[in-house]
């Protein structure tokens, strides 16, 4: 075999490339790390000013699973972790115009004045409607409709699927989506009955449901995460990965770019840890079917408003993790969060901060207008909300493409991946578009592509 200038190239410097490349890092795998932008971290950015501390991208992550802890322990950043306030458990709908509290618990439904009694009612009728089949593809809207009522996909899946995936759910697909879901309906018949039983197995596993698991941050920011991760990585910084072969003697070889210079990376093995469509391109040649699989995989636009206020300056007491706004409102954004309230040190005491999100599947043209534009349309509206005047600051941050759709069809997308890693032994996928989108999710999702590539790792190279 050629000469390896490494063991893998791992292709992107986002959360899943990065976990993906410390762990093999820690096994004493030779790495190259190659990464267009010219910092580490992907959409996660922790920013201070003023006193405040904002995030471009995700807020937090969700404790779901052991493997977070783990992470956090070797990387050396496990004390630097703060989770959500207790408050930040009361989460807020708007309804009406005005803001109430999402139901936490079922006496908390049978009070709330957030559902009529007709859609109270019908949850009764839940545990007794039939699965659907097996091998059924369903939208999340079908789904809903079909077990719990159109009340509660306007006024609480919605929402919740705009806040997760900026995404629509008469198009996402349930088990691509929600795969829990899915599964529930499938192995308890109902989902309450499976909420409960459900309940006692992840007790065993370690792992939680997403409704029920922590929001953790850090004291500097999600930043300290990704920060943490690439520090002793070799990374490439500036460099674009145009395509990737496989030469007759086995070797992979990552094609370069760095502005107008042209070089190749050799190595055994390739970690694509790239969005969709950036995956598509690089693998064209090699994994046709899979890149053009790939290249069906929407990313709609996205923006943030981080807004700094003075508290006295919002009416509302801001005592929760934030609101989601349902299309059914024909509102401006698709929610708030009040970051301030989550997590200690967000801002100083005498001001709150407020991250607001515009745009998506429901109203993508909205995330695509000017800084400006976005700025005052999210002030006005949480003027309308909150009650707040004048902020003292905003920050706008635009991502083009942002949260990958798991649409109808998903699961046959991946699917063609999965022939096109076993096709190329060696190679393998790894991003947010692939197993959820979650901070969580991506973190076990790197794990589970680490682990993949050790049988074939273990080979001596000649043979491999």
């Amino acid at each position: 075999m050629a000469r390896q200038d490494a063991d893998v190239v791992v292709v992107g410097a986002g959360l899943s490339g990065l976990t993906a490349a410390f762990r093999l890092a820690r096994q004493g795998v030779r790495l190259r790390v190659v990464e267009p932008a010219p910092r580490p971290g992907g959409v996660i950015g922790s920013v201070r000013r003023d006193g405040a501390l904002y995030e471009r991208g995700p807020n937090s992550g969700l404790d779901t699973t052991p493997l977070v802890n783990e992470l956090l322990a070797a990387a050396g950043i496990g004390g630097e972790r703060i989770d959500a306030s207790a408050e930040a458990a009361r989460r807020y709908i708007l309804r009406d115009g005005v803001l109430s509290a999402l139901p936490m618990s079922p006496p908390a439904l049978l009070s709330t004045s957030l559902f009529s009694w007709k859609a109270k009612l019908a949850l009764l009728r839940e545990p007794f409607v039939k699965p659907a089949a097996a091998d059924a593809e369903e939208t999340v809207a079908g789904f809903v409709r079909r077990r719990l009522g159109a009340e509660f996909l306007d006024y609480a899946i919605e929402p919740f699927v705009a806040g997760i995936y900026a995404g629509d759910p008469e198009k996402l697909s349930v088990p691509a989506a929600f795969p829990r879901l899915f599964a529930l309906e499938q192995k308890y018949g109902s989902l309450i009955r499976g909420q409960i039983v459900g309940a006692r197995e992840r007790r065993k596993s370690a792992e939680k449901a997403k409704n029920a698991a922590v929001s953790f941050s850090f004291r500097e920011g999600m930043q300290t995460l990704t920060d943490a991760l690439a520090r002793g990585l070799d990374i490439d910084y500036g460099v674009r990965a145009a395509g990737l072969r496989r030469d007759a003697d086995g070797s992979f070889v990552t094609e370069c770019e760095r502005g107008a210079d042209r070089f190749e990376l050799r190595a055994r093995s390739v970690v694509l840890a790239a969005p969709a469509y950036e995956a598509a391109r690089i693998v064209e040649r090699l994994a046709p079917d899979a890149a053009a699989a790939l290249e069906a995989i929407v990313y709609p636009p996205v923006a943030t408003v981080a807004s700094c206020y003075r508290r006295a300056d919002v009416a509302h007491p801001l005592d929760g993790f934030g609101f989601l706004a349902p299309r059914r409102e024909s509102p401006p954004i698709l929610g708030c969060l009040f970051s301030s309230s989550m997590f200690s040190g967000r801002a100083e005491p005498s001001t709150v901060l407020l991250t607001t999100f515009v745009g998506g599947v429901r109203s993508a043209p909205l995330a695509l207008r000017t800084e400006d534009e976005l700025a005052a349309d999210v002030s006005t509206a949480l003027r309308g909300y909150l009650g707040a005047r004048q902020p003292l600051w905003q920050v706008v941050t635009r991502w083009p493409q942002a949260i990958p759709q798991y649409t109808l069809g998903h699961l046959q997308r991946v699917a063609a991946v999965e022939r096109a890693e076993a096709a190329s032994p060696g190679l393998r996928f790894c991003a947010n578009w692939r197993g959820g989108v979650s901070v969580a999710d991506c973190i076990k999702s790197a794990h589970a592509s680490v682990e993949a590539l050790q049988p074939f790792l273990r080979q001596p190279a000649s043979t491999a």
